[in-house]
């Protein structure tokens, strides 16, 4: 797996497209410290002209997670991404998969964060693509 500096957040954001991907599994381990790894269904960035969007499996795991929530309403959609926003404050990395009432551009601060049904935050976060399931 492949550790993701703070600073390249913006980077793995805009390499793959999480808006109308599928969260797929939500495993949370407590011991020493809290780790919850998702696994994403997403689709990678189209890198150029009449290239097709390729789908891949995408494995994060957050390690000293200090909050999350991962909380299905009634009637709303199962396991869809509506959008992805990643953000960094007082040096922990938060991930938020239902960036709702937001403009596109537009940064959300922590309190949209907390207020997100799908959201994880944590000291640190890996990530891997992993092999498709598909023959």
């Amino acid at each position: 797996m492949t550790r993701l500096d703070s600073s390249e957040l913006v980077s793995f954001s805009r390499k793959y497209v999480f808006a109308g991907g599928r969260l797929r599994r939500v495993l949370v381990r407590q011991g020493k410290g809290t780790r919850v790894e998702l696994r994403l269904s997403v689709k990678a960035a189209v890198q150029g002209l009449g290239d097709a969007a390729k789908r891949v499996n995408l494995r994060l795991v957050f390690d000293g997670v200090e909050e999350y929530r991962f909380q299905r309403r009634p009637l709303a959609g199962g396991g869809r991404i509506p959008d992805a926003r990643f953000g960094l404050f007082d040096g922990v990395i938060y991930l938020n998969l239902d960036a709702f009432g937001l403009n596109p551009g537009e940064r959300p601060g922590l309190p949209e964060f907390r207020a997100s049904d799908a959201f994880v935050a944590g000291d640190c976060m890996s990530w891997e693509e992993l092999p498709s399931t598909r023959p």
